[in-house]
């Protein structure tokens, strides 16, 4: 088959995908003396709860024990040979941010993308004359890292960050090491199914991809543009071109372009059964997204609520949003808005999950003050003055008093790095 996608016409780079084995589980296996390759490593959030979850598990562990991220203390069976950690948040960044430096020595600043804790693109486009080779120069990366850090890692490499990404999602994960061209598309891009392990392909466009007769990436590849654009919009375009391994995204797009949205998610500590403790939480974590919003001078217009119910209730949950005239971070606004949504769609079941978010971000220079609410201007100044002790103080320099109720989890999170224990 002919192409329909004159690759000529898009950037030919040497961009490369770098992600760490099992990263938690690696640096643990490095503070321990131990192979995370072969012995059966899990980094569980609270060893004291039966029901905490386990954030990593080494090679080992998720092929002999079948437990991997997610698994519950109490699903992973009793064995001698398993060894069970609680994370180290802070040793964890400090490794993640050595592999950064580590980076630095190859390419400038601007060539790196920090993706997550642990994995980064890399940029070595026109780096031959210093390194060699660009394939060359990722192996020695990768040797480096090891020599230095001990800790093992996988990459791909390709054209542009989506297929460097492909690369080591769909092969270098069982290869260490895998390049993909423009030239592979066809052949190893197109055979993929089902379509959501493709990056960039969630459980929902899957399905609508799926209802349309399309069952992997080859058959997305060949849909009429103009049908995934009317289906999809801009988003159908995108899915187009990605499926011929076409991305125009340059290396830190997502901090250029600026933040699209501000969430926070957590999993609760014990199951909470009473409306009114839910509330407690749901204000704090509220105060936490509107504070970041107002950090960057931002406002939203839509506000969403994710609510996951317990597993004794059998799971489910629900997800809703609502979209309100006026853009605001209030965190009161906000705050009444995700109640009257929990109120809306609330069944009563014990909750263990909860997550809160804004989309629809304008710059809050251009919020209109309404003539009807005279606080508004008294009430951003308050939030910018009390968000300023909390910048130089802590978060937990300056709580609600609904933190220091039993049902508050503020002021125990504010004693962690990154959810978890430092």
């Amino acid at each position: 088959m002919s192409y329909k996608v004159d690759y000529s016409k898009f950037p030919n780079r040497s961009i490369a995908c770098i992600d760490m084995m099992s990263f938690y589980a690696s640096c643990i296996a490095v503070l321990h003396n131990l192979d995370v390759r072969t012995v059966p490593i899990a980094v569980v959030g609270n060893l004291q709860q039966k029901g905490s979850v386990v954030l990593a598990a080494s090679p080992a562990m998720k092929k002999r024990f079948k437990v991997k991220t997610g698994t519950r203390l109490y699903e992973i069976p009793r064995h001698p040979e398993i060894r069970l950690f609680e994370p180290k948040m802070k040793y964890f960044l400090e490794m993640s941010m050595a592999v950064t430096d580590i980076l630095h020595k190859f390419v400038p600043p601007e060539a790196v993308h920090v993706y997550s804790v642990d994995e980064s693109f890399i940029d070595l486009t026109g780096t031959e004359k210093l390194w060699g080779p660009p394939e060359r120069t990722v192996r020695i990366i990768q040797r480096e890292i090891f020599d230095t850090l001990k800790l093992h890692s996988t990459a791909g490499m390709g054209p542009n960050m989506l297929m460097a990404k492909l690369a080591l999602d769909l092969e270098a994960k069982k290869t260490v090491f895998a390049k993909w061209t423009f030239e592979d598309v066809q052949t190893k891009l197109w055979p993929v199914s089902p379509l959501s392990e493709m990056w960039g392909i969630g459980s929902k466009i899957e399905k609508t991809l799926n209802n349309m007769g399309i069952f992997n990436i080859g058959q997305l590849a060949n849909v009429p543009l103009s049908l995934l654009e009317n289906k999809f919009g801009v988003m159908g375009n995108q899915l187009y071109h990605h499926a011929w391994g076409v991305d125009l995204s340059k290396l830190g797009a997502p901090f250029e372009t600026g933040q699209i949205s501000y969430g926070k998610s957590q999993i609760l500590m014990r199951d909470y059964n009473k409306i009114e403790d839910v509330h407690a939480v749901l204000l704090e974590m509220c105060e936490d997204v509107a504070k970041r919003a107002r950090d960057v001078f931002q406002s939203a217009r839509t506000i969403s609520l994710g609510i996951g119910y317990s597993k004794n209730a059998f799971g489910g949950g629900f997800q809703r949003a609502r979209t309100i005239e006026e853009a605001t971070n209030d965190t009161m606004k906000i705050y009444q808005v995700c109640k009257d949504l929990l109120k809306e769609n609330y069944n009563r079941s014990p909750v263990r999950q909860i997550s809160v978010s804004i989309t629809k971000l304008e710059d809050e220079h251009s919020m209109q003050l309404s003539l009807f609410e005279k606080d508004n201007w008294k009430n951003r100044k308050l939030a910018a003055a009390m968000d300023s002790i909390r910048n130089r103080y802590g978060q937990a320099a300056l709580l609600r008093a609904i933190s220091y109720t039993p049902a508050g989890t503020a002021v125990k999170r504010s004693k962690m790095v990154g959810g978890h224990k430092g």
